[in-house]
């Protein structure tokens, strides 16, 4: 390692101290935080309320200390549809149960995982990477659809949010802890061939797991009342359903299988299908698959949808540029590197291939603003409450779409031909720690 020398120190010094603004800059950063010094409220100027396409939606929900964005996503895109259908736009549906039923898919994916990697040494990357990934509750749109398919869903106060679905720290705790101990017996087993002790291991695990969720997040319910009262007062009840058969008769013409997730990750070919194996949740479920395209046809497709009349589901990075109070995502929203006098723009190949940027959050585009075919600015519906951004709503600029959106959800008839043809066709294989968005 370089040794840094006393003159080299002093030469930094020097050349801090030759320019008053670095003074000041440092001046009001240690006063205000280095945010809010470098905060840049013109954007206001072009991110207002205001959008030439807006789907009316009623309010937004709340997902408070917990990484399951990417299921209210999809169930307020359920809950939309459901709305429009029945006339009944504040129907909201149980994140709760959904939770639970993740958690159990979950950890018998995981156990598998284990058994089949058993023969590869303990530091090996992909074992690892499960081992990582244990317990986690962050997911995508495909699993939380995979949920839905095999387990159906239920009205909020059929199963009520808890303490533990708010805040999911200490049962991701838990259950990694459980699952990780698990994972060396299962390994054990299989390395000296107790064939005969694997199933009953696992199931013996599978059912401890289930105990745990159980205790957290109490039992789902296997049957309820569906009773409503519409936004014309009128008032609907039907009884002892099923949460599939709510969705087989709720969701008749909701074609699942006719949605796909187009990514833009420059690190990776474009016009490529890849799967992603350690997100496969539910086993007998539809891969995690994505279309890799350039972000245009993020753009198309998204205003597109919205033109319909439905939601897009976007996957993003929202916490670079980003502020709560105001709900503004744009680019240009905090100048650090004018505060510190540095470059460190990046490409977003380059963001994605050194860490830098990764999708961390799910939530839902409710409008376009756009001037002659030219996108101005995006109406977005997050899950954190209605008390950020404009009533939970958030503003997002194109800029920051292209550099933090990293892909959407949107039905086959808004791709292209070739992008149809690919969808249909082989997928490529990803490791576990590839950074695909």
């Amino acid at each position: 390692m370089a040794i840094i020398s006393d003159q080299e120190i002093a030469d930094f010094s020097a050349d801090f101290n030759s320019n008053s603004e670095n003074l000041v800059a440092s001046r009001a950063a240690r006063c205000n935080g280095l945010l809010e010094a470098s905060f840049n409220d013109r954007v206001s100027e072009k991110l207002n309320h205001v959008f030439s396409t807006e789907l009316d939606i009623g309010g937004v929900t709340n997902q408070k200390q917990s990484g399951r964005c990417w299921e209210f996503a999809t169930l307020n895109v359920l809950r939309h549809y459901f709305g429009k259908k029945n006339n009944v736009k504040d129907f909201t549906f149980s994140q709760a149960y959904n939770f639970f039923w993740d958690k159990i898919e979950r950890a018998n994916a995981f156990y598998d995982a284990m058994i089949r990697l058993a023969d590869k040494p303990i530091n090996d990357r992909e074992v690892q990477s499960w081992l990582s990934f244990a317990g986690e509750d962050g997911g995508l749109w495909s699993m939380a659809i995979n949920l839905v398919k095999k387990y159906g869903v239920v009205p909020s106060y059929a199963m009520p949010e808890s303490f533990n679905s708010n805040h999911t720290a200490g049962l991701i705790d838990s259950l990694a802890r459980k699952e990780r101990k698990d994972a060396i017996l299962l390994r054990k087993l299989v390395n000296e061939n107790r064939q005969n002790e694997i199933a009953e291991t696992k199931k013996k695990a599978l059912n401890e797991v289930y105990r745990m969720v159980s205790v957290a997040l109490g039992e789902p319910p296997k049957k309820f009342d569906l009773e409503y009262r519409d936004d014309d007062k009128k008032y609907h009840l039907e009884k002892d359903l099923t949460p599939r058969a709510f969705v087989q008769n709720y969701f008749k013409d909701f074609k699942f299988d006719d949605y796909v997730v187009l990514s833009n990750c420059p690190n990776h070919e474009f016009n490529k299908l890849y799967h992603m194996p350690l997100y496969d949740n539910v086993d007998g479920g539809d891969q995690i698959k994505f279309l890799n395209v350039p972000i245009e046809y993020l753009s198309q497709a998204a205003v597109a949808q919205l033109k319909s009349g439905d939601a897009v589901i976007f996957g993003n990075d929202v916490s670079k540029q980003m502020e709560r109070k105001t709900g503004y995502l744009d680019t240009n929203l905090y100048e650090t590197d004018k505060l510190f006098g540095v470059d460190t723009k990046m490409s977003k190949a380059d963001r994605l291939a050194t860490g830098e940027g990764f999708a961390t959050h799910d939530m839902t585009l409710v409008g376009v603003d756009e001037d002659n075919g030219h996108i101005r600015k995006w109406k977005v519906e997050n899950s954190w409450g209605d008390k950020f951004g404009h009533n939970g709503f958030y503003e997002m600029s194109q800029q920051w779409f292209e550099d933090y959106v990293y892909d959407v959800v949107v039905r086959k008839e808004f791709l292209t031909d070739e992008q149809l043809k690919l969808v249909e066709g082989p997928a490529i294989d990803l490791k576990p720690w590839d950074n695909i968005g």
